[in-house]
């Protein structure tokens, strides 16, 4: 299955794994680019250059094949150190860069003067357009029904990936509720050349987070995700648990009153103790809705071939049927 963003990333099959906090470590990214997809290793959760360097050299160890990493721009009193992040990925060798949150344009000609392909994260048209026109490579189309944060618009992907496609010139891939080939067929009719997912890969064997994350995952529905910080307009996805329903409590007695300090236990350095240790019920921590359509926990092998090989019969077999 060649399309614009296989032939863009130097990979076999357009599947990409989008960065994930405490999930996108080495052992994730390459897992995902020995099966064909592209591996991205989440920059942030190294904490440093120095330790995202050491887990690009580590990727090298378990890959040959092409892998990225995920560099996520916030506004922040003291901002992590981008420059050296940035360095490290150069010296590293890295070719693909995703990057997401604010605009990515300062460092786009470092990334492009070393030859870096650079797909950026948007949950909007306009948004995308805007990826285009300061020079990314490709945008990752993300739907409301994302894991993590999917904008304000709520906007589904049913209706942003055609009209992504009706806008955009480059390549794009579609983020947000994305777990069989049946989707991946489906993102390829809207015009998307590929799809990126999260939650799903964090439900595979490779995946270096505890076991009760991945029970979780399977054992929910498409009803169990729900959405917190809207009032302070940063909404995100999250798997609904004992400290959500706590946090979301705080948000309706405080209303317009709420501010960050409030939920900062909810939120706040809690992905170690969720992804690490298996406390659940730590606070919230992103899923999508499309735990729904998650019900086993394969490799990412088997994962990404199964998704191509029902994806190409449903292009060669039902959809020529349909129109035979």
């Amino acid at each position: 299955m060649k399309t614009r963003i296989t032939e863009l990333f130097g990979i076999e099959h357009p599947v990409i794994q989008g960065g994930m906090h405490y999930v996108g470590f080495a052992e994730m990214a390459a897992a995902v680019s020995n099966a064909g997809g592209l591996g991205i290793i989440t920059g942030l959760t190294q904490g440093s250059a120095e330790k995202l360097a050491r887990e690009i050299a580590r990727c090298r160890e378990m890959t040959d094949k092409p892998f990225g990493v995920n560099l996520t721009f916030l506004p922040s009193v003291t901002p992590p150190d981008y420059p050296g992040l940035i360095k490290a990925i150069i010296e590293g060798g890295v070719k693909v860069v995703e990057t997401a949150g604010n605009n990515p344009a300062k460092y786009l000609p470092a990334l492009k003067e070393h030859g870096i392909k650079v797909i950026h994260k948007c949950t909007s048209v306009r948004h995308s357009l805007k990826a285009e026109a300061i020079g990314c490579d490709a945008v990752s189309v993300d739907g409301f029904e994302c894991g993590g944060h999917p904008g304000e618009d709520d906007v589904g992907n049913w209706v942003l990936l055609p009209r992504a496609a009706e806008e955009l010139k480059i390549p794009f891939v579609a983020s947000g509720g994305v777990a069989n080939g049946k989707q991946l067929a489906a993102a390829l009719c809207m015009g998307a050349d590929g799809v990126n997912m999260g939650t799903r890969f964090i439900a595979t064997v490779e995946a270096p987070v505890h076991e009760n994350v991945k029970q979780a995952i399977v054992a929910a529905t498409e009803l169990d995700t729900r959405l917190i910080m809207r009032p302070l307009r940063n909404t995100e996805r999250v798997l609904n648990n004992a400290a959500v329903e706590r946090l979301l409590e705080k948000e309706r007695t405080k209303g317009k009153d709420l501010k960050f300090e409030d939920i900062i236990e909810e939120v706040a350095g809690v992905y170690p103790k969720i992804m690490k240790d298996g406390d659940m019920d730590a606070g919230g921590w992103s899923c999508g809705q499309v735990v729904g359509l998650i019900h086993d926990i394969p490799t990412c092998k088997e994962l990404i071939e199964g998704m191509v090989r029902e994806a190409e019969d449903i292009i060669r077999g039902r959809l020529q049927r349909l129109v035979a």
